[in-house]
């Protein structure tokens, strides 16, 4: 059985916004290069975690359901993530640009999560007013980023994949 620990999905990933959110704060205080290069590792496999079962599970639940521009929006502003997250992790804190890429990561991380959590239109809100199980989605995705953390444990996740946007204009 699934724990309980989260009302519902939208808690869930309140939650990882909030850990993220963390993380990123103790990289701005951290100065050893080791202990930086930790923090990231953290937040990058955190955020893959995150947008994996967002990706998987919870977006899919509530496409035609929600805006599909705020649906579109999030995907789009995940494979920016991505890119950065992937550079990050290839990279090392001696590299140049290293923390103007935590930087810059942070900061969309915190656009992303302001377009989520936005009252009353964000897509959070939408997804409340629909008639989507939240605590049903919430127990998919434990179990799922439960998964993703065990094989981030025994093997690595692989590269976030960014997910092919066709930008052809109709």
């Amino acid at each position: 059985m699934v724990q309980e620990q989260f009302t519902d999905a939208i808690a869930l990933l309140k939650a990882d916004h909030r850990k993220v959110e963390d993380l990123f704060e103790k990289f701005e205080t951290a100065s050893a290069a080791a202990r930086k290069r930790d923090i990231a590792r953290q937040i990058c496999l955190e955020l893959k975690v995150h947008t994996m079962i967002e990706e998987e599970i919870f977006y899919p639940a509530f496409r035609g359901k929600i805006e599909d521009d705020t649906l579109d929006e999030a995907y789009v502003e995940h494979d920016g993530a991505k890119v950065l997250v992937n550079d990050i992790e290839a990279g090392s804190p001696e590299d140049d640009f290293y923390d103007a890429k935590v930087k810059v990561l942070s900061e969309e991380i915190k656009h992303h999560v302001h377009e989520e959590e936005m009252r009353g239109e964000g897509m959070f809100a939408q997804c409340r007013k629909t008639d989507a199980d939240l605590v049903a989605l919430r127990d998919a995705m434990i179990a799922r980023k439960q998964e993703l953390m065990t094989q981030a444990k025994s093997a690595g996740l692989p590269p976030a994949e960014p997910r092919v946007v066709n930008l052809a204009i109709a």
